[in-house]
């Protein structure tokens, strides 16, 4: 049980890196959660900083998510790596490195799929990419794509792989829910394609 505390522990430290806030002010000399949505993910870093800085954002918080699922090995436990993975996302949205006020859990969520199950990974980046090219509008496409991460699970009847989609959908639900009222509203920002 020890073990386990500290795998969960381990998980919730790697999701806390704030990465936004981190190449922001190390790059940049700038706290991106002064700028736009104010939030650390990558999505503020693009709008903020800039494609560069935004792709290594995202790419770390990914990471973050990838390296959680690694841990039951890395300790050599039974821990299914999809639990574990739930602490890096908590971390992520409440990072003790960053005042508790991270970012909206896409990513590192993300990141998870792509340490368990690498083809569910690469349908939810079509998924996301599709709805992007579609809607333009980032958030949508996040939480589309989450909901698309539940039936995919669904279909190969995975039954903990659907319980954890549907935990991990409804956090990036739940931390969209200004992005909602502004798309309802018609004042969310939309991806402007060159």
């Amino acid at each position: 049980m020890v073990v386990y505390g500290l795998i969960f522990l381990i998980a919730y430290l790697l999701g806390s890196i704030p990465s936004g806030l981190i190449v922001g002010k190390t790059f940049y000399g700038v706290d991106i959660r002064e700028h736009g949505s104010g939030n650390l993910g990558g999505t503020n870093t693009f709008r903020t900083l800039g494609v560069k800085a935004g792709l290594t954002v995202t790419i770390a918080d990914i990471l973050k998510g990838t390296l959680a699922t690694a841990l039951p090995f890395f300790f050599q436990s039974e821990l299914n790596p999809l639990i574990v993975g739930i602490f890096a996302v908590v971390g992520h949205i409440y990072p003790i490195f960053a005042g508790f006020k991270g970012g909206k859990a896409v990513a590192t969520s993300a990141g998870i799929i792509l340490g368990v199950a690498p083809l569910l990974f690469l349908v939810l980046i079509a998924s996301f990419f599709l709805s992007l090219y579609l809607t333009k509008y980032v958030s949508l496409s996040s939480m589309a794509s989450g909901l698309i991460g539940v039936f995919y699970a669904i279909i190969i009847w995975k039954p903990l792989l659907i319980g954890i989609m549907l935990i991990l959908t409804s956090f990036v639900i739940y931390r969209h829910r200004a992005n909602i009222k502004r798309i309802l509203n018609k004042t969310e920002p939309k991806v402007k394609w060159l």
